[in-house]
């Protein structure tokens, strides 16, 4: 057989079997996707991340570029550095499928588009169109502009939805800028009844949401866990972030159900410690350090709309 008429029977054959095999690159990508077959027909509204430990996350999209796995979600794009079991599709539900098939559109006027900010620690804060976050800062999109900023410089993330009204949108959108760590911090906030908002101020207030953060009389972490604290709850592994917003999370629910909680005794005593409240008859303790860390995190609590299931509430100041 000469090597043309090798080159048609091939082809022939490929042809039959479903043509050509995949290449190396998309057998990988298609080990970490999986759509199930009963969903078919279904509205994708997004991605679920599965990691090798169990835990899951949901994004928008989620895709493989080269050795590592993207995801995205209210305009920010991040590099996974966790390992990932599988990426798999998120169907809308059957009955909200149906229900919206079944009503007629309402004349309603189109929704805005999400407003993304960067807050820098200067004070100063940035709408951008998109973010990409990587390990040493973010890349962001503004108009035909693309702008690196270093992670020194950012101190949060925010996602404004302005289509709800006033102050309701902080509930659902507030980001560090990690998405891995804001889920961490709602599983926990969820599972201890904590105010997730009120976890991000703490973080953002101990460590600017460094995860190897370290404090001169060594407290370790996102949550700036003490030795002892790290040990009474737990964790073992303090510079590892679902260890440490664990620890941290149980800690301060803990304060907030030692002073009926009350938040401003709670962040007195997550930064001064328990005994130092007691001492001064339950009152936030005269130090200038904790005076100056209860009032910064206190005052953008109160202008947040805390759920009701949280029966966090502030005490009236006492002098």
């Amino acid at each position: 057989m000469d090597r043309f008429t090798f080159v048609v029977v091939l082809v022939v054959i490929l042809f039959f079997l479903g043509g050509p095999l995949p290449s190396r690159a998309q057998t990988k990508k298609n080990s970490l996707t999986t759509t199930a077959s009963d969903n078919t027909g279904q509205e994708i509204i997004g991605k679920r991340v599965v990691f090798l430990d169990g835990q899951t996350l949901d994004v928008d999209d989620a895709w493989k570029s080269g050795d590592s796995i993207w995801i995205k979600r209210n305009g920010t794009s991040q590099m996974l550095n966790r390992p990932v079991k599988l990426i798999e599709n998120r169907f809308k539900a059957a009955a909200e499928t149906a229900t919206r098939a079944a009503v007629p559109p309402k004349n309603t006027p189109p929704r805005e588009p999400l407003r993304t900010w960067i807050y820098l620690n200067d004070g100063a804060r940035l709408r951008v169109d998109e973010v990409r976050q990587v390990s040493d800062g973010a890349w962001y999109n503004r108009g035909k502009l693309t702008i690196f900023l270093a992670r020194e410089r950012i101190a949060r993330i925010e996602v404004e939805d302005p289509n709800l009204a006033g102050e309701e949108w902080k509930e659902h959108s507030w980001s560090s800028g990690n998405l891995a760590v804001d889920q961490l911090i709602k599983q926990n906030s969820s599972r201890f009844g904590v105010d997730p908002y009120l976890v991000f101020l703490v973080i953002e207030q101990e460590s600017q949401f460094h995860t190897r953060a370290r404090s001169p009389k060594g407290a370790q972490g996102l949550m700036q866990l003490m030795p002892g604290t790290a040990r009474r709850f737990g964790v073992s592994k303090p510079y590892d972030p679902a260890q440490n917003i664990r620890g941290g999370t149980q800690y301060l629910k803990q304060l907030l159900t030692m002073f009926n909680g009350q938040v401003d005794l709670a962040l007195a005593s997550y930064n001064a410690g328990e005994g130092r409240v007691l001492d001064y008859g339950n009152r936030v303790p005269p130090f200038k350090e904790t005076r100056d860390y209860v009032k910064k995190i206190s005052a953008r609590y109160r202008n947040h709309k805390a759920p009701d299931t949280t029966k966090t509430k502030m005490s009236v100041p006492r002098r």
